[in-house]
Formats: structure tokens, sequence, C-alpha cells
């Protein structure tokens, strides 16, 4: 289909009221060229809606195709919280261009840019509603439909006092339902739950999961309304912590969707190379203790078919100990609290699967090698134990380092395989030494 019609195709679906999730997917579909002419040909507010819904990677490149006026024309139709993490994904030079060209909404844009963005701060909008707590409900009704064209969420209505300190908030039905006369301060729900500026915005999002709510108020020390965070930027947020836990579960580190596009093959070797050399000389540590007992090995070789599926049970029990460990810590299930009760409890489930995966594999041996029936004794004990202390060293190592405050993902995957491969080999050639005499 020739260009001019594919782009007719996607005006047509804009004019027709397509969601702007939608448009972004057939946006994806096009070349940059194609991008280009298909945005000269939209409205400030209609590029700005299928912006918003586009990957931050393609928001980034789609934004270089256009002229400088042309982007901070659109930026200045974006919601102000997407248009910060926007110029946030551009270079400080690239920023501080566009910033001198938004005007109004730049002073804006610069309060939030001056958060982390990984806190409360740092996702927050300052597109909501907030109303005078000594108001009549009739007049504030007045205010909030000359107010809701620019908020991004109308469900909730603040209220704050003279200071602008956050004392309390309303739903939309409550407002609504409530007589004529009567002050918001009389209506409104004062035990408002509102999370600090500097709050990670992990634990923004299990707040709001925790209370099902919509948004949540952001305030300073004193209580000052300052942003709400809309569950929309939750539901990101979400996204983005799980994948940066599985990165550092696999020990890739912290990779970024722009980063597996766009970063130089050096960058990305150096983030993920340094678990691979913990892998590496783990691997030369396990040899070793191969080494150390090749008298063992060379007189029964047999035991030498087992030495994989030992070194296997083990690492897939420490890292299912481990992954359920770090994920109950990161959704909030096993709190500080619990921790030690949950540990003691893994270590009953880790003698249990390591009780029946060592008889199951003992009668296997036995039947296997008939004439050698201790062989099946060892190969059970040394299943036994490994997978005992595997699920023990899946779950100790990952606390370790949570009580040291470092951040327990980062342990797990190469880290605890690579000590229990170690651990694995010396249980396993151990066991088979004592019983050695049994073997021969």
């Amino acid at each position: 289909m020739p260009i001019q019609k594919v782009l007719q195709k996607i005006v047509a679906k804009i004019k027709e009221g397509a969601h702007p999730s939608d448009l972004a997917e057939l946006v994806d579909e096009l070349n940059d060229q194609q991008r280009k002419e298909l945005f000269e040909l939209l409205s400030d507010e209609e590029a700005a809606l299928i912006i918003q819904e586009m990957d931050e990677f393609d928001q980034v490149s789609l934004l270089r195709l256009l002229t400088k006026h042309r982007a901070s024309s659109i930026l200045k139709e974006m919601a102000v919280d997407d248009a910060t993490d926007l110029l946030g994904e551009l270079s400080p030079e690239e920023a501080k261009e566009l910033l001198s060209l938004i005007d109004e909404e730049a002073e804006e844009i610069k309060g939030l840019l001056r958060y982390r963005e990984d806190t409360a701060g740092g996702i927050m909008t300052t597109d909501f509603i907030a109303l005078p707590e000594d108001i009549p409900v009739e007049e504030a009704i007045t205010r909030l439909r000359e107010m809701a064209p620019d908020a991004e969420i109308i469900y909730y209505v603040y209220v704050i006092n003279d200071q602008t300190k956050l004392t309390g908030v309303i739903s939309l039905r409550d407002l609504i339902a409530a007589e004529d006369g009567t002050l918001l301060k009389e209506i409104m729900l004062k035990n408002v739950i509102s999370v600090p500026v500097d709050m990670d915005q992990e634990e923004v999002a299990r707040l709001v999961s925790r209370y099902d709510l919509l948004a949540v108020p952001v305030v300073d020390e004193e209580q000052r309304l300052l942003g709400i965070i809309t569950v929309d930027d939750i539901i990101d947020v979400i996204e983005e912590e799980a994948t940066e836990d599985i990165y550092r579960l696999t020990g890739t580190g912290e990779v970024e969707s722009v980063d597996l596009l766009e970063a130089s093959v050096y960058s990305i070797v150096r983030k993920r190379l340094p678990w691979l050399i913990i892998s590496l000389f783990g691997g030369l540590l396990s040899g070793s203790v191969i080494g150390t007992f090749e008298a063992t090995l060379q007189s029964i070789v047999i035991l030498a078919v087992f030495i994989p599926v030992i070194m296997d049970m083990g690492g897939n029990v420490g890292a299912q100990s481990s992954t359920l460990f770090v994920r109950g810590l990161a959704t909030g299930e096993i709190e500080k609290k619990d921790i030690w009760s949950y540990f003691l409890r893994e270590i009953k489930i880790g003698i249990t699967m390591g009780l029946i995966n060592g008889v199951v594999i003992a009668l296997a041996a036995s039947l296997w090698q008939w004439s050698r029936p201790m062989l099946g004794v060892v190969v059970g004990i040394a299943m036994f134990i490994t997978i005992s202390l595997a699920a023990l060293i899946g779950t100790l190592i990952p606390m370790i380092f949570d009580h040291f405050g470092i951040d327990p993902a980062i342990t797990s995957g190469p880290f605890v395989t690579t000590i229990k491969d170690v651990t694995g080999l010396l249980i396993y050639f151990y066991t088979a030494t004592v019983f050695m005499k049994y073997l021969i």
C-alpha cells in the first residue's frame, strides 16, 4: 500500500476517535521518514495524545525527527508528568533547548525535573484539583467544571487550607450528593492516605495497590500538597520494577529499553560481564573441586554420570528459593517481621524436597547399577543434602544482603548458582569418598 494511503488511513482513524494506544501501535510499524510525514499532518494535540502512549525509546526517536519548535509545541499539549519524563530521557542540552521554547509549562516541568525519577516527586503530576476547605459544595462544583479540562483525574477532589496543606479528600460522588450550603470541610475524609515527595516509587506502587486507589497525593515535609500520582503511572512503575528485578535476577544489571536498541556494544557488555566473571571463577572453583577428588573419580568413573544432575538440581532449588524470597520482599508479601519464620519454613520445604528427590534418584541409580547398590545410597544422600542446603542458601544470601540494605535481587541468579555448584560438588564427592570402600 502506498505510503500516502497508509498515512491517510491513520489520520482517518484519528478522526474516528480511535484510542491513542491503538494509534501508537500503527505508528510503531512506520519508518522514521513515514513517522515524520505523519506527524506533520497531525495537530499538536493529536500528536501529543499518540506520543504519550509510545515507548520511551520511540518517543525520543520521534522527537528528534521533528523541528525544535514543532517538538516544543507538542510537549505543551502533553500531560506535565509525561512531558517531564520525556525530557528526562533527552540529553541535558536538548532538554534545555526545548524548555526555553515551552514558556508557561517550563517552570512546572523544571520543578518536577528536580526530583529523582524513581521517587514520588519524579512520577507525580501537577495537573490535579485542589479546593479550599471553607467553600460550599455548589461553589466547588462550579470551580470543578472550570478546572476539569486541565486536570488529569477528577475522581478525587483534594481539600487544602490557607497554607495549601492537605487536610482532606472528597470523592466526586460525595461532592455531587452533598446538599448546597455544606462546606467541604464538613464532608471531606480527613484521614487522607498520602506519600512524601521523596518516597521510592516502588513503595508508592505498593501503597496504591494495598488501598486500591485511583490516585494518591504527594506532600512535602509540612504536608503541603505538591501533586498527585495516578494509577496509570503506577502501572508503569510496576512494569518497570518487575523488568528491573528480572534483569537483576539474571545478572544483567539495570538495562533500559532505550539501552537495548541504542547503547553501544561496550556499554551493554560492561553491565552484563561482571556477573559472568563471577560465574567464570565459580566454574573454575568447581573444576578445582573435581580435581581435588580426581582419585575418587578415577576409581569409580560412573560417579561422573551424576555430576550434572546433582549440580542442576541444587542450582534449580537455589534459584527457586531466592526468586520467591526476592519477589516476596518486593511485593510486600514478606515483611521484615516475617523474614525468619519464612526462612525456617523454607528450610523445612528444602528438606522435604531433598528427601523426595533423594529417594527417587537413589532408586533410579540402584536399578541402573544393580551390581553397585551403594551407588544409589551415595547419590541419594548427596541429592538430599544438596537440595536442602540449596534452599537454605537461596534464601539466606538475599536475607543477609537485605539486612545490610543491599538490593537482594542482585544476589540471585549467577551468584547463588555459583555457590551452589561448588557446595553441591563438595557434598557429592565427600559422600562418595566416605562410602568408597562399598563402591569399589
